[in-house]
């Protein structure tokens, strides 16, 4: 989408309103055409400078010699049969923005999923290279960690999406942190994301339509709560006690649910608003009855939603969950007063569902999808 350019030239993707115009004044000119730039990238989606006609000539060139637009390259799209797109996307060796002088970044591909629906489509992104956490049902975890995402390339995977399907877009765009690796790891990048994401002068998504979704970071989720903007929080709970967390989330041994579970019933909730926990159902370990009364009380005095989410096929020592244990799980939440929803992921066959994210070159599982409840 943009013109070769230097390898360190400075990319402008990622800068907020108020450092573009420190930017464009430390070049000699008003500071308001640095709010022109961020609404022509962010609102307006134009990535070369010879395309924001609102600038003049002379600064288009001048920007053209100094900076870059780029966004990750789309390395190839895998379409699932249910309209899921996972994008594989290379993040090229570049100058980050806010970099110090001669600083380079690794290479690295990662995942996005565009997710359409009839009314919106969700675009789930990643805001590391790989994952650190280990979770142990995941098949991110086997990638280990490459490298932290920079703000810009986190809001890129937006654009990408949103511009690769532009002709067929809905209303409404919901994004989720929910892809490769931990934000909370990242905190500082994937709130900066966020914020444009969410600026109604930036990309402009409702912050109601976004959500970041962490394996339970304690000092991250205290942060979040401080923020005056921020998406709904989504906890990876995934377990019924800490013995069996700690066998499938080693995180779990630093953050033990009791401290998790205290810093979810200190997080300030909107009124409507409610904290998110997914659990994976993975056949025969964590889906009995008795782990379903476990969440219940777990839960207690938490304004909570539950997502149960069957396991998705990979190549890992585990298996998807009997319908109707899946079923019986559900109905002892919703019985005890716990809203719990059934979540079939979608892409299965291209490997793009929830814990599949692994760079997979092609997607040979059978997909058995179970009934989906609400």
């Amino acid at each position: 989408m943009t013109a070769d350019k230097p390898t360190m030239a400075v990319n402008l993707l990622g800068l907020t309103a108020a450092e573009l115009r420190a930017l464009v004044e430390s070049l000699g000119e008003p500071g308001y055409r640095g709010a022109q730039i961020y609404h022509a990238m962010y609102a307006e989606r134009k990535f070369e400078f010879a395309a924001m006609s609102n600038l003049p000539a002379a600064l288009r060139e001048k920007l053209a010699r100094e900076a870059t637009i780029s966004l990750p390259r789309t390395v190839r799209r895998h379409l699932s049969s249910d309209g899921t797109v996972r994008y594989v996307l290379a993040l090229d060796s570049a100058a980050p923005s806010n970099a110090a002088p001669g600083r380079a970044l690794k290479q690295a591909n990662i995942e996005t999923v565009f997710m359409p629906e009839e009314n919106r489509q969700t675009i789930c992104i990643s805001t590391q290279g790989g994952c650190a956490v280990d979770c142990q049902f995941c098949l991110t975890a086997t990638l280990g960690l490459v490298r932290n995402l920079t703000a810009g390339e986190i809001v890129g995977q937006v654009l990408v999406a949103l511009e690769d399907n532009r002709a067929t877009l809905k209303p409404q765009t919901n994004i989720v942190l929910m892809g490769q690796g931990e934000p909370m790891l990242n905190y500082d990048a994937a709130i900066g994301a966020l914020r444009i994401l969410l600026d109604q002068k930036g990309v402009a998504i409702a912050s109601r339509h976004a959500a970041l979704s962490t394996s339970g970071i304690v000092p991250g989720i205290e942060r979040l709560a401080q923020e005056k903007v921020r998406p709904n929080l989504a906890i990876s709970l995934n377990a019924s006690s800490n013995e069996q967390r700690d066998q499938i989330m080693p995180i779990n041994r630093k953050y033990p649910l009791e401290k998790l579970l205290e810093a979810c019933r200190k997080f300030p909730l909107k009124p409507r608003e409610w904290l998110l926990f997914e659990y994976v159902l993975l056949g025969g370990f964590n889906d009995s009855q008795d782990d379903a009364r476990r969440v219940v009380r777990l839960l207690s005095g938490i304004r909570a939603k539950v997502n149960l989410i069957p396991w998705n096929p990979g190549a890992l020592p585990f298996q998807r969950p009997d319908q109707a244990r899946v079923a019986e799980f559900q109905k002892i939440l919703v019985d005890k007063g716990v809203l719990a929803f059934v979540r079939d992921s979608r892409g299965q066959d291209v490997m793009a569902a929830c814990g599949q994210l692994a760079l997979s070159e092609s997607a040979v599982l059978p997909v058995q999808n179970p009934q989906v409840t609400e």
